[in-house]
């Protein structure tokens, strides 16, 4: 997703908020707080939370999306790097959050202990998946996409892996998370046009690893006839959600 950097930024990193605002909300970060963001993108999650007047740190594995998260917030520390070897001391914060990041680790176990290892005792894990498959309707484009994907790797994540069969709260549990709260919460993405539906969902990162294997035309053409049953009359490109959010404590 880093090649479409700016369109993540203004259009589809945008379809995440409503899970933003609840987190923010359940957890009432201060001053007082060091918060990790992992796969922070460009930085909208880092940048609601700033507000708070917590101390935030973000992580991303693309360069890019670092860049443009610091072009939206200089203020705030924003490093690349991966979630299964992150480059900070254990302890070191006491709230660490993931948006949809934990499901793409190519171990997601590894990902949830490094997360454990730089979080101080009696810290906050907090963590947004997709909710179930059928209260998704976006699940509909990522199926399209999925179609145009090279074969999984054995043993590899989607996006849907840690929401069957609750295997998120079990591989938290496993690696020795307490769980808190469990929530899915209401998401719906409303894109102003096809056009702007198209570039919002060409910048995520299931379609680039698409293109890179089939190729743009043949990935846009599959976007731009899965999102026709979700065209609206007025224009608008309309998708019904559900994300689920796990907070767990170390």
């Amino acid at each position: 997703m880093g090649e479409r950097a700016e369109d993540w930024a203004n259009i589809q990193e945008q379809t995440g908020i409503t899970g933003c605002n609840y987190v923010i909300n359940y957890l009432k970060p201060t001053a007082a707080d060091k918060l990790l963001d992992i796969g922070c993108g460009s930085g909208l999650f880092s940048d609601l939370v700033n507000l708070t007047g917590a101390k935030v740190t973000g992580i991303d594995a693309s360069e890019r999306l670092i860049d443009r998260a610091k072009k939206r917030n200089p203020i705030i520390r924003f490093v690349s790097g991966e979630m299964e070897e992150l480059p900070f001391a254990c302890d070191a914060f006491n709230i660490v959050c993931g948006f949809n990041s934990f499901q793409y680790a190519a171990n997601v176990e590894n990902a949830l202990i490094e997360a454990k290892r730089v979080l101080q005792p009696g810290g906050k894990l907090v963590t947004m998946i997709w909710g179930n498959k059928e209260d998704c309707e976006a699940a509909t484009y990522l199926k399209a996409v999925g179609d145009l994907l090279p074969p999984p790797a054995a043993g590899a994540s989607g996006p849907f892996t840690l929401t069957e069969n609750r295997l998120l709260e079990t591989t938290l549990e496993q690696v020795g998370f307490k769980t808190l709260q469990v929530e899915d919460v209401i998401s719906i993405w409303d894109y102003a046009s096809v056009e702007t539906a198209i570039k919002g969902l060409l910048a995520t990162g299931p379609v680039a690893k698409a293109i890179a294997h089939s190729g743009f035309n043949k990935v846009y053409e599959a976007i731009a006839k899965a999102i026709k049953p979700h065209t609206q009359t007025n224009g608008h490109v309309v998708y019904h959600n559900k994300f689920r959010i796990a907070v767990a404590e170390k």
